[in-house]
C-alpha cells in the first residue's frame, strides 16, 4: 500500500520492522515517541499497569530511568505527570481510553486548569473487538472536549499519528492523540515527524452536493464511499477533521456553504461527541440550509464482538457512509436480502448493559 522500510533490527528494541504494513499503530506511536525522546530528554512516560499493552516495553528498553510504571492508579499517573510538567519536564500519559475516565477529575483540575503540557496517549479509541463492553473506547471525544485548554486530536493513519505526537510534545498546554487498537495501513511515512497547524483540518476531496467529515479511522472509509458517490455523479466532498478541538470552523463552514447535505462520521458516541462539535460549528457560523447526519456510536453500552462487525452493525464502514448519504438525499436503494439478514440478527444480538457487562 505505501513505502515499506528497509528490514532492520530496531535499536534496542529486541524484534526486527519488517515495515510499517502490519504493525500495530501502538507500536508504530511509541517507536516515534522513542525517536523523539533520543533528541528531547524532557520526555517521560507514564503508565498504569499496562506498560506491554500499551506499548511502552519499547520504550522501557531504551529509557529504563524515564519511565514510570505506578500500578493500577490512573488518578494517580494523571496528577503524577502533571507534577513532573511543571518541574519543566513532558510526560506523556499512555492509557486505554475506557481507563482514562477513571483519572477525569485529574485531568481537569490537576491538568487542564493549571494548562500543563501533559500529552495524553489514548489507546484503544472506538471499537476494541473482542475485550467486552467495557472496554469499548465511546466517551473520550465527548469528555475531552468541554475541559477548557484542552486538545483533542486523532489520526487517519499511521503516517498522521507521528506527527500528532509531535504536535501534542511540541504543545504549550495538555493535548491527547487518540488511536484505534488495530494495524496500520502500511502508508508512505515521512522521514521525519513535524508539528501540524493547531486547529487545522485537511480538505481531501472537493465536492458541491455533500461534505463527508470525518476524524480518525472512518477518513478512509468515508474517502472510499465518496468515491462512489462520485461514480453514480453525486458530489462528495471529504474532510479529515484531525481535531476534535480546536475544530477547524472556518473549513468546515467554508465546505458546508458549497454543498447541501453534511455528514459526519466518528468512532465514538454521538451525544456530545464530534458530530456535535460540527454542528455546533454549523450552528456558530449561521449555516442552516443544509441537511445534516451524524455517524458514530449509540448511546447504549456497546456490545462485544469483531471490529469489523461492529463497525458494521453501526454504519461506520464505507458501505454504511455510503448508505447513510443516500438514504440523507432521497436516494436510498432498497435493501438487499443478505443485508436484510444481516440486519435481523444483529437486532437480536443484546446491547452491552444488556449483557451484565
Amino acid at each position: 500500500m505505501g513505502k515499506m522500510l528497509k528490514p532492520r533490527w530496531g535499536r534496542k528494541f529486541g524484534y526486527v520492522f519488517w515495515g510499517l504494513a502490519g504493525l500495530a499503530l501502538l507500536a508504530v506511536l511509541v517507536w516515534q515517541g522513542v525517536k523523539l525522546a533520543r533528541a528531547d530528554k524532557r520526555i517521560v512516560a507514564i503508565t498504569a499497569a499496562m506498560c506491554e499493552g500499551t506499548g511502552l516495553n519499547i520504550f522501557e528498553k531504551e529509557f529504563p530511568d524515564r519511565i514510570y510504571d505506578v500500578g493500577i492508579a490512573e488518578q494517580h499517573a494523571v496528577t503524577f505527570a502533571a507534577g513532573l510538567a511543571t518541574q519543566g519536564l513532558r510526560p506523556v500519559v499512555a492509557l486505554y481510553s475506557t481507563f482514562l475516565q477513571r483519572a477525569y477529575d485529574q485531568v481537569v483540575h490537576d491538568v487542564a486548569t493549571q494548562n500543563l503540557p501533559v500529552t495524553f496517549c489514548i489507546d484503544r479509541g472506538g471499537l476494541v473487538a473482542e475485550d467486552g463492553t467495557t472496554h469499548h473506547g465511546a466517551f473520550d471525544y465527548a469528555f475531552l472536549r468541554h475541559m477548557p485548554n484542552m486538545v483533542v486530536m486523532a489520526p487517519k493513519d499511521e503516517n498522521e499519528l507521528q506527527h500528532m505526537l509531535k504536535t501534542c510534545i511540541q504543545h504549550e498546554g495538555p493535548a491527547s492523540v487518540r488511536y484505534p487498537r488495530g494495524l496500520s495501513l502500511g502508508v508512505t511515512m515521512d522521514q521525519e515527524p513535524k508539528a501540524l497547524p493547531m486547529g487545522k483540518a485537511e480538505l481531501l476531496q472537493e465536492g458541491t452536493e455533500v461534505a463527508i467529515i470525518a476524524i480518525g479511522v472512518p477518513v478512509w472509509h468515508a474517502v472510499t464511499a465518496a468515491k462512489r458517490l462520485e461514480q453514480e455523479g453525486i458530489s462528495t466532498a471529504v474532510v479529515n477533521a484531525r481535531f476534535v478541538k480546536p475544530l477547524d470552523q472556518d473549513l468546515i463552514v467554508e465546505v458546508a456553504k458549497r454543498v447541501r447535505y453534511v455528514v459526519t462520521v466518528e468512532e465514538g458516541c454521538k451525544m456530545g461527541g464530534f458530530g456535535s462539535a460540527v454542528l455546533e460549528a454549523l450552528s456558530d457560523g449561521g449555516v442552516t440550509d443544509v441537511r445534516t447526519k451524524v455517524l458514530g456510536l449509540p448511546y447504549w453500552y456497546i456490545e462485544q464482538g469483531p471490529q469489523d462487525f461492529l463497525r458494521e452493525r453501526y454504519g461506520l464502514t464505507a458501505e454504511g457512509i455510503y448508505q447513510s448519504v443516500k438514504e440523507l438525499i432521497g436516494q436510498a436503494p432498497a435493501p438487499s436480502r443478505e443485508q436484510r439478514t444481516l440486519a435481523s440478527l444483529a437486532d437480536r444480538l443484546p446491547h452491552g448493559d444488556e449483557q451484565g457487562s
